[in-house]
């Protein structure tokens, strides 16, 4: 349920954020403590999640804001949900998701299995889970409606959408923004194999960062010391979420497609670890 903001009218509810409109006609976005795994909400949330991913974020912002401009307007909101939520730019967001992946993993290793490709772009032969790329691939996605699969889709799909001359501008920007991320990631022991943004444009068409950015719900981080292709990878960020799930220690069927059962005490506890640590190991604060 969303909250009830003296002063901010709900909008919208996704898996992890509350949308508002204020008085102003800013937006105010909330990250709550939900945590989403295969297209479910799932319970119970993560304690501090919300405000992890809104201090990241704020961070993240900051390292890129000579690349791209960012949705923020102000760190300043009411007092019940301060330290996890943003007041933003009302943007007209664009409906892709931009993909940007550096390793074989996830959804675009099972494209690879199949196809040779992730998105239409052909890669070369013998790539393993966690193989790195010759070089990083831009790998949209539709975005989805709240329990609809996000699709993979190729780029002349998203010229079809949003056109050519934007289409090669949020491609452009998602790789440039990935090669900016990935190292300062690698200097701080973390590999950064893909990450999903999020953009929209201003009245005057200027192309903006928005959502949130570079966080352990946004991308997959591994520990960069204990890399190894050809296995899945141990993870900074919720794929140890999706591993219970399809482990028959948790007795949910993938395939069945009912709720997932609740997430035991162990497992909420060890993904707020991984989330903390994350946070402190990237920005080198203390959460």
């Amino acid at each position: 349920m969303p909250l009830d903001i003296p002063g901010a009218t709900h909008l919208h509810s996704g898996k992890v954020r509350d949308l508002y409109e204020v008085e102003s006609g800013h937006l105010l976005m909330v990250a709550s403590d939900r945590i989403s795994a295969f297209d479910f909400i799932l319970s119970p949330g993560i304690p501090d999640k919300g405000e992890i991913l809104t201090r990241m974020s704020l961070w993240w912002f900051d390292q890129l804001a000579d690349l791209v401009p960012n949705h923020v307007v102000s760190t300043q909101v009411p007092e019940r949900v301060r330290g996890r939520a943003l007041i933003v730019e009302k943007l007209d967001m664009f409906p892709v998701e931009c993909v940007a992946r550096g390793y074989l993993t996830g959804s675009g290793l099972l494209d690879y299995q199949a196809t040779g490709e992730v998105c239409g772009v052909p890669l070369p032969r013998g790539l393993v889970d966690g193989s790195r790329l010759p070089e990083p691939i831009f790998t949209p996605a539709t975005k989805a409606e709240l329990g609809e699969h996000d699709e993979n889709v190729s780029f002349e799909h998203i010229t079809g959408t949003v056109g050519a001359e934007t289409a090669n501008a949020l491609r452009d920007l998602t790789l440039t923004i990935y090669a900016r991320a990935e190292q300062i990631a690698r200097e701080r022991g973390i590999v950064l194999a893909d990450t999903k943004l999020e953009f929209g444009a201003r009245p005057d068409g200027t192309i903006v960062l928005g959502d949130e950015v570079l966080t352990p719900d946004s991308s997959r981080f591994w520990p960069a010391d204990s890399w190894q292709p050809g296995r899945a990878q141990p993870s900074y960020d919720k794929q140890f979420v999706r591993n219970w799930l399809i482990s028959p220690e948790s007795g949910w069927d993938r395939a069945s497609n009912t709720q997932p059962p609740s997430l035991p005490a162990e497992i909420v506890e060890k993904t707020r670890e991984r989330y903390v640590q994350a946070y402190q190991q990237l920005t080198g604060e203390t959460f």
